[in-house]
């Protein structure tokens, strides 16, 4: 497959992306966390602030490569909960009081 961006952005299933790279993969564990990866992994190219990402530039190429990598590691060794990617897992419930919100006088 031929490392190009335009290839790239017309990827939209996880596996491809991790076809792609190159990249070997669980597909079990993919099939659970594929949403918590991809997430994970937009973040972390958009922490590198390249909006056009040269696929062609070897380096480049690596670079995200790594960062998919990254992205699938962590979630080997943490849960979806823990990382909080989603605005769900932020939002605090209005008609709930937390018992650590529980002050005693």
């Amino acid at each position: 497959m031929k490392s190009t961006l335009i290839t790239f952005d017309q990827i939209t299933q996880a596996e491809d992306y991790f076809a792609f790279f190159g990249l070997p993969y669980d597909p079990q564990f993919l099939n659970v966390n594929r949403l918590h990866i991809l997430q994970k992994f937009s973040r972390l190219m958009k922490e590198k602030g390249t909006a056009n990402p040269d696929m062609e530039d070897t380096t480049t190429f690596n670079q995200y490569r790594e960062l998919l990598q990254e992205a699938y590691s962590l979630f080997q060794t943490s849960s979806p909960q823990a990382q909080k990617l989603f605005k769900v897992f932020n939002q605090k419930p209005s008609n709930v009081v937390l018992m650590s919100e529980i002050e005693v006088e």
